[in-house]
């Protein structure tokens, strides 16, 4: 019984608002304008985890360090800017001055040199290299880019619906933005074209991993008035 009166009250409150906005625009259209697009990584962005355990004590972490930041700077990588030390540990310190475990994050452009990376640490025995994600230098341009395009699409499809019944597509006095935030479909973040090829060199240096393109979409709902 509550929940009538309750109701009943709320009806009585919003009715004069839904009166208004039908007198307002007795006729309107509503679509949902939607786009996507389709863009090639071009930040990759890999963990490189160094483990004194891997070697079974027998290369410090601090000799691997070095042979890896000069194996990176032949490959053309700037340290500096591409690579950072995310995480140390002391955990399994034997000496004061040694580091047990040291993980780094690198920031590649290309699959070709993720390939190249990959290979290159390998052959220093770094096998702990994983893909953390990938993106776009530009990724907050498209994302703008694809709102837009989603809106022009749904005045589209209002125009088309409205010459369809004899009618013309006015203002738009209503627009809902459901993405908040928009995000890139996601995928495996290792996805090669041959597991196997990753064992062989000359595969490995002269074809690109195959990463999948990043997909952005989005909706908008609308609605326009018909004249």
């Amino acid at each position: 019984m509550k929940k009538m009166i309750l109701w009943a009250v709320v009806m009585l409150l919003t009715l004069p608002a839904i009166l208004q906005a039908q007198e307002a625009y007795p006729s309107y259209i509503q679509v949902t304008g939607r786009a996507e697009k389709e863009i090639v990584p071009d930040e990759f962005y890999l963990s490189i985890t160094i483990n004194e355990r891997d070697s079974k004590g027998k290369i410090s972490v601090e000799s691997q360090q070095r042979e890896m930041v000069a194996t990176l700077k032949k490959l053309g990588v700037n340290i500096e800017k591409q690579l950072k030390v995310a995480n140390l540990s002391s955990e399994f310190f034997r000496k004061n001055s040694s580091v047990a475990m040291a993980q780094y994050q690198l920031l590649l452009n290309s699959a070709t040199e993720v390939a190249r990376v990959w290979q290159a640490l390998d052959g220093l025995g770094i096998s702990n290299v994983s893909i953390q994600r990938v993106s776009h230098s530009k990724i907050e341009e498209y994302k703008a880019q694809v709102r837009t395009e989603a809106m022009r699409n749904a005045r589209q499809s209002a125009e088309e619906l409205a010459t369809a019944v004899g009618q013309r597509v006015g203002k738009c006095f209503y627009i809902y933005d459901s993405n908040s935030n928009l995000m890139p479909v996601t995928y495996n973040t290792f996805a090669v074209r041959n597991a196997k090829a990753m064992d062989r060199v000359e595969t490995v240096t002269d074809e690109p991993l195959d990463f999948k393109t990043i997909k952005l979409q989005y909706n908008v709902q609308t609605k326009f008035v018909l004249e």
